[in-house]
């Protein structure tokens, strides 16, 4: 993405797989991304993703889609466990120990926020460009920019 600057990261979740409450109810408020299965999504976690980025964690495929907690990276890339374990949906039989294919990050939600649906996402003038609102996008994790991430949050200020 040539002229685009990442500062923080927007991670969709299916809340039936993994809400924002379960994450806060879990040691350390934290839950590694398993099941990722898109290389670029792979690639941002194994090539651009750093401990303390800014996360945005976003509940998709739900009643009501849009951002509902404020994270943070909480470790560094590591081989997905689920790709090994052959009773597990995400399991890869070209992966192995030895070459991994998919990596995760742990992710750690640091409060849950009163949800920015996509409509105020699309409201939001330094927005319009985000990745989730791109008409086909599918990507569990996109980039967002300082601009954004600073927008989003001052929506989330005011309406505190």
């Amino acid at each position: 993405m040539a002229g685009f600057d990442t500062y923080a990261w927007l991670m969709k979740s299916e809340p039936s797989e993994v809400s924002v409450d379960d994450v806060l109810a879990m040691e350390g408020s934290k839950v590694g991304w398993f099941g990722v299965r898109n290389y670029q999504a792979r690639n941002f976690m194994r090539d651009k993703c750093k401990i303390d980025d800014p996360v945005l964690f976003y509940h998709s495929s739900c009643k009501e889609p849009g951002i509902v907690g404020i994270g943070r990276i909480a470790s560094k890339p590591y081989p997905d466990p689920t790709q090994f374990d052959d009773h597990d949906e995400y399991y890869d039989p070209k992966a192995t120990p030895e070459k991994p294919r998919w990596v995760q990050v742990d992710v750690q939600v640091l409060k849950k926020v009163k949800l920015v649906a996509l409509a105020d996402l699309r409201a939001i003038p330094e927005c319009v460009d985000m990745a989730v609102l791109r008409k086909g996008n599918r990507l569990s994790i996109t980039p967002v920019t300082e601009a954004q991430w600073n927008a989003i949050q001052k929506i989330l200020i005011d309406e505190a």
